[in-house]
């Protein structure tokens, strides 16, 4: 099912459930029930929890962003890195260069072509990535350099090597969901308390504050599912990209 149905269908549902929920507590109330005033206590608390968990939706969405930005930047940071060992082994014999910018083309490929559909549909690397990346390893690290030239780039090909690497591992590391079960129970507890402090207020069956409230409820849902959404980078909604890979081997792009 496409995500925008589910969003659609989620925030429906809450609208809905608001408006179900006020027609039936209206047909329930007795004749006499006084809907003209609301104790003030009871206006302080709803004040008091909405912004309470408006502060909590604000922090988890921070924090799933900023997760999102994480796995962005390892994703940028591994391509750089492959690119630099590409242009820099040119200081080396041909046949050394070739070899080392083909094992770099081919793991590229893989990660772009095949890896990436790997992590979106099963979360996790493939062997066939990690069998070439050691390729690339083997051809930097085991090269004895010839010339003081050759000398001069071996040490940063390797910190470019250990970068690729690092960023990699982070890569895989950033693939799961960062929140929580607990975090993710406490906002859909706080959801149904906000929500259900909107009948604390003896809300009625007018057109307007059923719209309100129905809006109200969906702008949660709307919320609640653009969390969830940025909660895995990889694999759902807004996902992190492989275009940093394609930007630095435009020739592998198609």
């Amino acid at each position: 099912m496409p995500e925008w149905l589910v969003l659609t269908l989620a925030m429906l549902a809450a609208c809905a459930v608001v408006i179900i929920v006020t027609l039936v507590r209206h047909r329930s109330a007795p004749d006499d029930e006084d809907t003209s005033e609301t104790p003030d206590v009871i206006e302080y608390m709803t004040m008091w929890i909405g912004v309470v968990y408006a502060i909590v939706l604000g922090l988890a969405i921070a924090g799933v962003w900023e997760g999102r930005s994480a796995a962005q930047d390892h994703v940028q940071a591994e391509a750089v890195a492959l690119h630099e060992i590409s242009e820099r082994v040119r200081v080396y014999p041909a046949d050394i260069r070739d070899r080392i910018r083909e094992d770099v083309n081919a793991y590229v490929g893989q990660v772009v072509n095949t890896e990436w559909k790997t992590m979106n549909d099963d979360g996790h690397l493939t062997s066939r990535g990690d069998e070439l990346f050691d390729r690339i390893r083997a051809d930097v690290t085991d090269y004895q350099p010839r010339t003081d030239f050759e000398s001069q780039a071996y040490q940063p090909l390797l910190d470019q090597v250990t970068a690729a690497n690092t960023a990699r591992s982070a890569r895989a590391d950033s693939m799961g969901a960062t929140m929580p079960g607990v975090v993710w129970f406490g906002l859909l507890a706080g959801a149904v308390v906000t929500i259900g402090m909107v009948f604390a207020l003896q809300i009625r069956r007018t057109a307007r504050e059923l719209v309100l409230a129905g809006l109200f409820s969906a702008l949660i849902a709307f919320l609640l599912f653009l969390i969830w959404d940025f909660d895995a980078p990889y694999t759902r909604g807004i996902t992190a990209s492989s275009s940093p890979f394609l930007t630095l081997f435009p020739h592998l792009n198609g």
